[in-house]
Parts: structure tokens; C-alpha cells; sequence
């Protein structure tokens, strides 16, 4: 546990008169992320720490020296270019995976900087990112992690075909809700114990 960062970080959030979910919503991940890193239950990454700098304007070394590049929770990544899709997206993953630790990024280069310092476990993908191919970007995650479970999300199901391509583990078809994320859950291509066993009326919120 690492109370004196959280403590760093909450005093920062109170002097910049943000909420957990407004702090949250700015970084995006989930508000309980930013209560476990609150509360000492977790450390955010290298990434994260920065954006909060970014955020609070202070110097990253405020917080960089308790930065922890080790973690043993299950790390769930969103990528999606438009902020809005991910501050609606992550709510969802949170119900659907209350365990894990889920962060939401706009860039492909931030994408790849975290993976390199994390293990991904599994990753939602935007088929569609501006100048990137989330299938582009699904090759770079697998090179650096071969066992990440790769999930595409996409508003055209024409993409499908091109997403099967890869060593995808599922598709969704925007807006997806709880039940489709639990559903190829059960599904991943390398599962992971603990994930994709619930109860079947968990589908049917």
C-alpha cells in the first residue's frame, strides 16, 4: 500500500476542487481506480501520473517517486478517439469487470507507452482511430504481449471480416452494453481465471 501517494493525490484533487468522478472522467478511468489509488489499494502507471500533473499543473516528481511499474491486478484497457465514447464506455466495463483496473486513452503512442509497462490482459479496441487502425494497433499490442485478449469495437459491421483477420478475441458493434461485454468475456481467446464465469441473469441487465 502506498498511503502517502494517495494522499498526494487527494490533496491535489480537493485543491483543484475535483470529485473522484470528475478526476476520473479527465483521466479516463473508472472513479473506483482513482478511490484505490486514494486509499493506497493501488498505484496509477507512469502515463497516468502524468496526465494527473497535466491536470493538477504541478511537476510530475510530486508523484513520480512512488510510481510502481509492477502490478498484480488485471488491467483492462479502452481505446476509442472520441472522449465522450469513453467516459460512456468505461461505466459499462467497470459493472462488467468490477476486479479490474481500466483505463480509457485517445492516442495510439500512449496505447503502446503503457502496454510496454503493464501487462494488458485484455484490450477494447476502436477499429477506427483517426489516423490509426485499431487493427494496426492490435498487431503493435500483440507483438509486445502475444496472450492480450483483443476485443474490436466499432459502429460498422462491415469491419468484422478485416477484424477476424487478426488474433482478435471478439467484436462488438457500438453502443455496446454489460451483457455483450459479458458475453465475450466468456469468449476470450486466452482465458483469464476469475473472468467470463458469472451468473447468466448478469446478462440480462
Amino acid at each position: 500500500m502506498d498511503l502517502n501517494l494517495g494522499e498526494t493525490i487527494k490533496t491535489l484533487r480537493s485543491n483543484n476542487n475535483l470529485s473522484q468522478q470528475q478526476l476520473a472522467d479527465k483521466l479516463f478511468v473508472s472513479r473506483s481506480s482513482v478511490a484505490n489509488w486514494e486509499n493506497g489499494r493501488r498505484r496509477p502507471d507512469l502515463v497516468l501520473i502524468l496526465r494527473m500533473a497535466n491536470i493538477f499543473n504541478v511537476d510530475p516528481s510530486i508523484l513520480i517517486d512512488s510510481i510502481s511499474t509492477t502490478s498484480s491486478s488485471l488491467e483492462v484497457i479502452i481505446v476509442d478517439d472520441e472522449k465522450i465514447l469513453l467516459q460512456g464506455v468505461i461505466p459499462i466495463l467497470e459493472e462488467a469487470i468490477p476486479d479490474a483496473n481500466i483505463t480509457g486513452f485517445t492516442k495510439a503512442s500512449e496505447v503502446i507507452a503503457y502496454a510496454k509497462q503493464n501487462v494488458v490482459n485484455i484490450a477494447f479496441l476502436d477499429i477506427e482511430l483517426g489516423k490509426t487502425s485499431g487493427i494496426e494497433l492490435c498487431k503493435e499490442l500483440m507483438a509486445i504481449n502475444p496472450h492480450t485478449n483483443v476485443i474490436f469495437l466499432t459502429s460498422y459491421p462491415d469491419y468484422a471480416q478485416k477484424a477476424w483477420e487478426t488474433a482478435a478475441s471478439g467484436f462488438l458493434v457500438k453502443p455496446i452494453a454489460k451483457g455483450d461485454v459479458i458475453g465475450q468475456l466468456a469468449k476470450l481467446r486466452y482465458p483469464i481465471k476469475g473472468v467470463g464465469h458469472y451468473d447468466v441473469s448478469d446478462k440480462l441487465d
